[in-house]
């Protein structure tokens, strides 16, 4: 069965577009800190290798700010600004090249301070997400929906989406993070209803690496089946890695995008006639090299083998 796409905008990050009919951006986020070239651009050349389409780092301080525009000439994707709190790193952050910027709306401040970064924003030819976090809510929204809900969520995206069009911008990408599976999906059912803006799926403080990817898993599979989500991202606790690769393994179990080989094996039983676990491990790493999308089988019995 083929997935029925949300009809969303197009909006250009660097090279990339997403929106429409654009294929489905896998991202993930730097763990290093910022101000450290080297070890950042490392990491970004671990993560493209991984499938990363685009890469955001954070954006805490000045000294994260004099690095940008080092990392975004080693940077061979597009290159985000993650920004919270302060709105003029989000200035700074345009100025040195970056090929978007990510803001807060629960810690950005006031809306004089948000029509600055439109303003800028505008100027660079950049996008703007608003990315919308259950975990840092404007309280008059927590009060209002007696918690971080995601009705809550919703309302927060939509009166930042009415700042950014009253000064004219449309280059929009929204994300609404909730730290459990149901709270996500049914934030983004509820503002893909209410806005043509691609979609960032995502959710938040989702944990270790099992336990992250199954709750993603759940979260972002049910919403991309139902056509809704542009770009994606694993968060987890683990390797930045271990993101990309659950991403890519949920874009491939919907047939929305593939790469690499898919390797499938069986559970073993009691008429499994090889050491099946280890050998399934080995072929997994051989793997890891290869690039063409082929399937491969491993299989330790006579029931399942023939057929695969």
């Amino acid at each position: 069965m083929k997935v029925t796409r949300r009809k969303s905008r197009l909006v250009k990050i660097g090279d990339v577009t997403i929106g429409g009919n654009s294929p489905i951006a896998v991202q993930s986020m730097c763990s290093t800190k910022t101000h450290k070239v080297t070890e950042t651009l490392t990491q970004i050349d671990s993560m493209v290798k991984a499938g990363a389409d685009i890469v955001r780092v954070a954006v805490p301080d000045e000294k994260a700010v004099d690095a940008l525009a080092e990392i975004k000439a080693g940077c061979p994707v597009p290159l985000v600004a993650d920004i919270h709190f302060n709105y003029r790193l989000a200035l700074a952050a345009a100025d040195a090249g970056v090929d978007k910027l990510r803001i807060n709306p629960g810690n950005i401040g006031k809306e004089d301070r948000i029509r600055l970064v439109v303003e800028k924003a505008k100027e660079k030819s950049i996008p703007i997400r608003i990315g919308v976090n259950q975990g840092s809510l404007e309280l008059d929204l927590i009060d209002k929906y007696v918690g971080p809900k995601p009705e809550a969520l919703v309302e927060s995206a939509l009166r930042h989406i009415v700042i950014l069009e009253k000064c004219d911008f449309h280059d929009i990408v929204i994300s609404l993070k909730a730290s459990t599976a149901w709270e996500t999906i049914k934030a983004y059912r509820l503002i893909a209803d209410k806005c043509d803006y691609p979609l960032h799926l995502g959710v938040t403080e989702a944990g270790p690496a099992l336990r992250g990817s199954i709750k993603s898993a759940v979260a972002l599979g049910v919403l991309l089946y139902q056509g809704i989500g542009d770009t994606i991202r694993v968060s987890l606790t683990a390797d930045v890695t271990e993101e990309i690769k659950s991403a890519w393994e949920i874009l491939r179990a919907l047939d929305l995008r593939r790469k690499g080989p898919e390797l499938v094996s069986c559970p073993t039983c009691g008429r499994t006639e090889i050491d099946l676990i280890p050998l399934v491990a080995k072929v997994e790493k051989a793997l890891e090299q290869v690039d063409k999308p082929i399937k491969v089988a491993v299989m330790g019995c006579v029931v399942n083998g023939p057929g695969e």
